[in-house]
């Protein structure tokens, strides 16, 4: 996410980084690229010529322009408001202090409204709550079957509904009943959608509003509609009165205009983004986080938070001492890939590590998963013995282990050299004379032997 306006950010703060002395003269060009930069992003044109005022006032100051890194203080005006432009601070969901907490899941047909409702579902399972699911789309079956399938799969309880309950407010009633009755915490209301914003849609979701007085009321909208998205939220918070924002497909969104915008037009926070089509590709928002993303700095916070929440304490704690030692073997490269995976798209990952001093060639990778679906199978392969001393793979070795995993030999071949590189670049990377060797003990983290090499 984002990709295309951190590229161009970057290149705009590498040109004042390379000026001997910052002026008027070159900030003004500087603040021109920058919001060229955010309007290409398809942020609002209202957003940017705020969002600009605002860092040209800071960035023109006398403490700036005769500051001895002028250039990395205009850095950390941008990140600042940025930031602000993202809400400032994690919106956090509220709950009442009565169970259950009543949660309205509303947008437009298509925006992903369902799935949301079951990642949502899934999140607050994480967190401790136990939440319970209805859908009173009562215009299409296929829409509430989909929430049934999606509740068996995070293994979350759903209201069904009656044969004789055949309106919204009949099935969400009945529905919160059952949450009191079963001692479920919060309930989620998956509603219907249009393709386009109606009164009748709308005078069913007052009605709901009205009836369940929920906590919050979460628009759902599609990160690839850009400006659409943004107007669709302000038009439903116009009309309802929404309390935050949900916005899936982040994750193939290259632009971030809707996320970037949808703050300052509609004054509600973004409170969750959709990064995947699986039901844990749910993510809390935090604009700080993203404000540093955006200018290549990374979210080694979110990274952190993924490897608790997905990785095994003894296990990580096991696989560093081998990254550190010299026994890390082809066993451990497979069993280091697959921890990885569990983090998710290996691309998303590599999103959240920084991209400027030592990690700053991560930026041009690419991942293709497929390799390293490739990459498991030639391990996989392999003798027990072949894994703990890669040494032994000779010619005839390699072509068995190629026929074995339906790869060929050059591939095996590759494999094993990534493999040596990985092993090397991990001593001097995390080894206790290595930049991260400390920190990375200290943190528990797994390493990421090899990524660059897929």
């Amino acid at each position: 996410m984002f990709e295309n306006l951190s590229d161009k950010l970057q290149r705009v703060f590498k040109n004042l980084r390379g000026e001997g002395k910052l002026t008027a003269a070159n900030m003004e060009e500087a603040l021109r690229e920058i919001r060229v930069a955010l309007l290409e992003a398809d942020v609002h044109f209202r957003v940017v010529k705020q969002f600009i005022e605002h860092v040209k006032e800071k960035a023109m100051g006398e403490e700036v322009l005769t500051a001895l890194s002028p250039g990395q203080q205009v850095i950390k005006i941008v990140r600042d408001e940025l930031t602000k432009m993202l809400g400032g601070h994690q919106a956090r969901l509220r709950f009442s202090n009565e169970p259950p907490t009543v949660i309205l899941i509303v947008g437009l047909q298509g925006s992903g409204k369902t799935t949301s409702a079951a990642k949502l579902a899934r999140f607050l399972a994480k967190e401790g709550s136990k939440p319970e699911l209805v859908s009173v789309d009562v215009y299409r079956p296929a829409a509430r079957h989909q929430l049934s399938v999606l509740a068996n799969t995070v293994n979350t309880p759903i209201y069904e509904g009656a044969p004789e309950e055949t309106t919204p407010l009949e099935l969400a009633r009945s529905a919160r009943r059952q949450a009191v009755q079963t001692g479920r915490d919060v309930l989620l209301v998956d509603t219907a959608g249009r393709q386009h914003i109606d009164d009748q849609l709308m005078q069913e979701l007052q009605q709901l509003k009205e009836a369940l007085n929920p906590t919050e009321i979460l628009f759902v909208a599609d990160a690839m509609t850009g400006q659409d998205a943004v107007k669709s939220a302000d038009e439903f918070h116009r009309r309802l009165g929404i309390t935050g924002v949900i916005l899936t497909k982040m994750d193939g969104d290259a632009r971030g205009g809707a996320a970037l915008s949808i703050r300052s037009i509609t004054g509600q926070p973004l409170k969750f983004v959709g990064v995947g089509e699986k039901t844990d590709a749910l993510e809390a928002f935090y604009p700080d986080r993203i404000a540093s993303r955006i200018l290549g700095m990374g979210d080694v916070l979110s990274l952190i938070d993924k490897v608790q929440e997905n990785i095994d304490q003894a296990t990580a704690e096991k696989m560093q001492e081998k990254l550190l030692g010299d026994d890390f073997t082809l066993e451990d490269f497979r069993d280091q890939i697959k921890q990885i995976r569990k983090l998710g798209s290996l691309g998303g990952l590599l999103d959240m590590m920084p991209k400027i001093g030592p990690l700053k060639e991560l930026k041009d990778t690419k991942i293709d998963e497929k390799e390293i679906n490739r990459v498991v199978a030639i391990i996989d392969s392999m003798t027990p013995k072949e894994r703990r001393n890669h040494m032994l793979i000779n010619g005839s070795r390699r072509r068995r282990i190629a026929k074995g995993s339906g790869t060929s030999v050059q591939e095996v071949n590759n494999l094993l050299k990534q493999y040596a590189q990985a092993r090397k670049m991990m001593k001097s990377f995390t080894g206790p004379g290595g930049m991260l060797g400390k920190k990375l003990m200290k943190m528990k983290l797994p390493g990421l032997p090899g990524l660059p090499g897929f």
